[in-house]
């Protein structure tokens, strides 16, 4: 079927044409934009339903949860700020993820390096808090997210008893091999800090003589660390 040309079309048709497409951009500049409304983030779904859901294949939906939770701030026309955000439920859903992949990293990574940056104090703690009971779950693996809450309670909150409360945790929790001795040992620095200068000793005399310690050069490091510390106390 051949197309007739453009000139062929009635007039009155090409009229009606026009005036639909003028009354159609006419509503369409005059009507009010839609407004963007902030969602807000649905209440944790049970453990028992997302199991279901998931047929058998946990670590997949809890990567697909994540991503779902770490995009919610950002919404057809609005970015919302993480101290808008329902911490309860914030929380709720990350610990929820972390049941269904309890080996899984990112939840915790969330939590210190998103949710408990660039929002009010209370929030801050909230966070902190929620990797410490999370990483006595399961400390071996979970270590370096405490490691990250000791320096965001010393430098961020100024709190250095709340930072060798995580410190302290690390050392006596995180016993496994693969747990770097920097780790371990920031109980230390956070004592010296605190200038409880002789606590700081006691706790170095103590890892030398627990016998954990076989590392040379981390026993050289202690070695040096404890002279330091008492010429600094001689000098007081």
């Amino acid at each position: 079927m051949r197309e007739r040309p453009l000139n062929h079309v009635p007039k009155a048709a090409m009229l009606l044409l026009a005036l639909a497409l003028a009354m159609q951009i006419a509503w369409s500049v005059s009507r009010p934009a839609r407004q963007a409304v902030a969602e807000d983030l649905p209440p944790t779904p049970s453990l028992t339903a997302l199991r279901f859901v998931s047929f058998g294949e946990p670590i997949a939906l809890a990567k697909g949860l994540m991503l779902y939770l770490q995009a919610f701030d950002s919404q057809p026309g609005l970015t919302i700020p993480f101290s808008r955000l329902d911490y309860d439920r914030v929380e709720g859903w990350l610990a929820r993820i972390l049941q269904l992949d309890p080996p899984g990293q990112y939840p915790l990574f969330s939590a210190s390096m998103f949710y408990a940056q660039g929002v009010d104090e209370s929030r801050q703690r909230r966070m902190l808090e929620f990797i410490y009971r999370k990483f006595l779950d399961d400390p071996n693996r979970r270590w370096p997210w405490l490691a990250h809450a000791v320096i965001a309670a010393k430098h961020r909150l100024k709190d250095l008893p709340l930072a060798r409360k995580y410190a302290q945790a690390i050392r006596v929790q995180a016993v496994a091999n693969e747990v770097p001795y920097w780790a371990r040992e920031m109980e230390i620095f956070i004592l010296q800090d605190m200038n409880e200068i002789d606590s700081a000793k006691v706790l170095i005399s103590g890892l030398l003589d627990s016998g954990r310690i076989t590392d040379t050069h981390e026993i050289q490091f202690l070695e040096k660390r404890f002279k330091e510390l008492e010429r600094k106390a001689a000098g007081k």
